[in-house]
């Protein structure tokens, strides 16, 4: 692959972007706006993330990650369209997160925690400037050793979290389950639709995160991604295009732009993370302070 871009200035959310964002595909590539970075975990990271406001919003109403090193924490957050303050719920969302689990690694009772948090402090905040509900629906990934091979996978909503392979013949497959009103047997509200998210945060409507552990080995990749990328790339080009030789943040803008194409009209994210064989020397204080003890070989005592 291509020598790693240098990070760009990270911002929170992406800004507004021109109304060319609804205009042919050689502007759509140009409005997704993005940043990629390498991070210095024993088992190195390369991660990338572009984001693109669709034609049907004022503002992009995704939010994600700001990348910088080290990373321990990855999150892509959609503010669900139709409520109130969307762009403040995913923002607020993923700031959270932050703020609540990038002291140490996460694990499943303190993501799920700390979502019931942003639950509550998203519908205060939202609740001092309109009756209206807000909320979002998010997706996290986080290495939980040293190795970074394996991952805490968290989720609520329909942001979602891919894997890709690195074996030749290997295609994306999905590690979360969209909480639809359809996978949980449950019927929407009147006027709405199976397939709109059942469960978000900041309106009340979660228990906390969906959580599981997966593996992931030297050459692997973990997609994220908002519901205006996922619903308008199929697997197979999806595996394509992370297959190509080029940079992760390449890559991500080259998805957005096949949404694009596919008809997607809405906000669009995705983050990419490459796990590659660890190279140097570790930064071992850093280790130890966030996965404890931490020996030369990167094994946790």
């Amino acid at each position: 692959m291509s020598a790693p871009i240098p990070a760009r200035p990270g911002r929170l959310i992406t800004p507004l972007e021109p109304a060319s964002a609804c205009g042919p595909i050689a502007n759509l590539q140009a409005a997704a706006t993005g940043q990629q970075s390498t991070h210095a975990v024993l088992g190195r990271i390369e991660a990338a993330v572009a984001s693109s406001r669709g034609c049907l919003h004022d503002a992009n109403e995704d939010a994600h990650s700001v990348l910088r090193d080290p990373g321990r924490l990855f999150v892509v957050a959609d503010g669900v369209g139709g409520g109130a303050m969307a762009q403040t719920a995913s923002r607020q969302l993923v700031s959270h997160l932050h703020a609540a689990l990038d002291a140490c690694p996460p694990d499943a009772d303190r993501t799920r925690a700390a979502m019931l948090d942003a639950d509550r402090a998203i519908a205060h905040c939202i609740a001092q400037v309109t009756d209206s509900p807000g909320a979002a629906t998010v997706a996290l990934c986080a290495p939980v050793n040293a190795s970074a091979s394996k991952w805490l996978v968290a989720w609520v909503g329909d942001c979602r979290v891919y894997r890709l392979a690195v074996g030749g013949t290997s295609r994306l497959e999905l590690l979360t389950r969209d909480d639809t009103f359809r996978h949980l047997g449950e019927l929407p509200p009147s006027g709405g639709s199976l397939d709109d998210p059942a469960r978000m945060v900041g309106n009340g409507a979660t228990s906390g995160a969906n959580v599981a552990l997966h593996g992931l080995d030297c050459g692997d990749q973990l997609l994220l991604c908002s519901d205006g990328l996922h619903k308008y790339v199929d697997i197979e080009a999806g595996t394509r295009l992370l297959k190509r030789p080029v940079p992760l943040l390449q890559r991500c803008e080259e998805l957005i732009a096949l949404a694009r194409t596919n008809g997607s009209s809405d906000d669009a994210t995705v983050l990419l993370l490459l796990r590659r064989a660890g190279s140097g020397t570790p930064r071992l204080r850093w280790l130890a302070r966030w996965f404890g003890s931490v020996d030369e070989r990167g094994a946790r005592s």
